[in-house]
């Protein structure tokens, strides 16, 4: 690999497939960033133990709905460590809800943090992987932002659009030597899928996946760790499924 001068950021970096990401991708670079909303018990933690295994790591607080939190801490980043050279937009919110119990404000909050934040976390990074003639991006999407939602019509749009914002930074910035690229799991063993496999429809869709389980956030893991390698120079615009066969790509 030759990402050791590179420096990530992994936004959600603190739990769920976004620790799992950090702490995968971590031995590969020179410096691993995570962001956090909340819980700084729980981010500090994880903090510690990337760098007990070695890794040089930092955590910082954001709530990527704000544009003014996003622009301070990628200043920060810059100052501190030069820039981020390869972001993965992990970081989302989910809400269980009815399609016609869901209200302006739901809809605007989760269009806001799924969308929007990374929206504004691509745009404050961009000069510096420009200016380098090198980045990666790597927006964790969802199946549901595929093939639409049923309690979760807004999440799934949220996701749709990240999909499509992702295809068109491909478009625009693969020429400056910048790869973007989606990562698409179907359900994974996670806090936030949680609720969804208590449900019927979530169990329903547990006994249709081809391979009969659902995903370990390590195999999420795995893809971003390779799309971001050398190995990987060469793609870019793609939305990798990594869904067990729930839903198949038919080359469109």
């Amino acid at each position: 690999m030759k990402l050791r001068n590179k420096v990530a950021l992994v936004t959600g970096g603190s739990k769920g497939i976004g620790k799992i990401i950090a702490e995968k991708i971590a031995p590969m670079v020179n410096c691993i960033v995570f962001t956090y909303r909340e819980n700084r018990d729980k981010a500090l933690k994880a903090k510690e133990e990337l760098m007990m295994n070695g890794n040089k790591a930092e955590c910082f607080k954001l709530d990527q709905s704000n544009r003014k939190e996003i622009r301070a801490v990628i200043g920060e980043i810059n100052r501190l460590f030069g820039g981020v050279d390869i972001l993965i937009n992990n970081a989302a919110m989910s809400q269980e809800k009815p399609f016609e119990t869901i209200t302006d404000e739901d809809w605007e909050i989760m269009l806001k943090t799924n969308l929007q934040g990374p929206f504004g976390l691509i745009q404050e990074c961009l000069p510096h992987m420009k200016e380098q003639k090198w980045g990666r991006i790597v927006n964790i999407v969802s199946i549901g932002g595929q093939w639409g939602g049923y309690n979760q019509v807004h999440y799934a749009a949220s996701k749709a659009g990240l999909i499509s914002l992702t295809h068109s930074m491909a478009k625009i910035y693969s020429k400056f030597g910048i790869t973007s690229n989606a990562v698409s799991p179907g359900l994974v063993a996670t806090d936030m899928a949680k609720n969804e496999l208590q449900t019927e429809v979530g169990k329903k869709k547990v006994e249709n996946i081809p391979l009969g389980r659902i995903a370990t956030p390590e195999e999420v893991a795995n893809v971003v760790a390779f799309l971001i390698s050398d190995e990987a120079s060469y793609i870019t615009g793609q939305t990798i499924n990594v869904n067990g066969g729930m839903l198949f790509s038919h080359g469109v």
